[in-house]
């Protein structure tokens, strides 16, 4: 992974995208938008044109929002996640949405579907509304990752964990007779195989890097080849090897470019 912010972007997208609630939300809005006809649509287009023009802009400016908010949200992620930050992100994406719309209604019109006279105004409503999505974007994960973790089976594996050592999983390395585990709250050694440690994170997505490891793909953040392996940098910033034979594993996983 050349350039982790980017690459954790467009997983996000696809994510996303891959859910049917948010295809459903994204149609659901096409036609409300197609129907209320905002920012001057209703009186310039017909009822087709303008569900047409929305099924094109509505999905897009949320995707663009979505690459933004996730590259710079992980770009700052080692800073301060305080509401001036979050601000920034999502000012960053208003930016860049609303360019988009002034762009492709240029584009698709010839010029701009409004008077150049009414254009600040424009510029004002998509930045302001397009700064609402990017901010709940920033909200929804922290309240999204707590009702998923209500709902998912924990790892089995936690059970062997004492109590304050119980957090999320990063790592499974061998040593010696032992596996040790490493959580967002610690590492632990726990007397048995690997093979039977990777079997119990689940229902974690993971993959084995290693004879000797095993990583927690969510807490990967970079990696860079180093001759005909590849070194991963974990979230706790500590750096594992990846054996040659798995390099294509991380190539089909997107984490290592072909």
């Amino acid at each position: 992974m050349t350039n982790a912010p980017s690459q954790h972007a467009l997983r996000e997208v696809r994510r996303l995208f891959s859910s049917p609630i948010t295809r459903m939300v994204l149609i659901a809005l096409v036609f409300l938008l197609g129907i209320s006809g905002p920012f001057g649509t209703l009186e310039s287009m017909g009822f087709g044109a303008r569900v047409a023009y929305w099924a094109v802009t509505a999905p897009a400016t949320f995707a663009i929002g979505v690459i933004v908010s996730a590259f710079m949200a992980e770009t700052l992620r080692e800073r301060k996640p305080d509401w001036a930050m979050k601000a920034l992100v999502a000012l960053v994406a208003a930016i860049a949405i609303t360019i988009f719309v002034v762009l492709f209604n240029w584009i698709a019109f010839g010029q701009t579907p409004i008077e150049i006279s009414k254009l600040p105004a424009l510029v004002l409503s998509v930045t302001a509304t397009a700064a609402v999505i990017a901010l709940v974007l920033q909200y929804i994960p922290d309240s999204a990752d707590s009702v998923v973790a209500a709902e998912v089976k924990l790892p089995p594996l936690l059970d062997r964990l004492d109590l304050e050592k119980r957090g999320a999983i990063i790592s499974l390395s061998v040593q010696d007779h032992y596996v040790e585990v490493t959580t967002n709250k610690g590492t632990s050694l726990v007397l048995m195989r690997l093979s039977d440690a990777i079997r119990e994170t689940s229902p974690i997505d993971g993959i084995q890097i290693h004879r000797s490891h095993w990583v927690a793909v969510q807490h990967i953040t970079s990696v860079k080849r180093d001759g005909d392996r590849a070194i991963l940098t974990l979230s706790d910033g500590r750096d594992l090897p990846a054996s040659r034979s798995n390099i294509k594993l991380l190539k089909e996983r997107a984490l290592l470019p072909r």
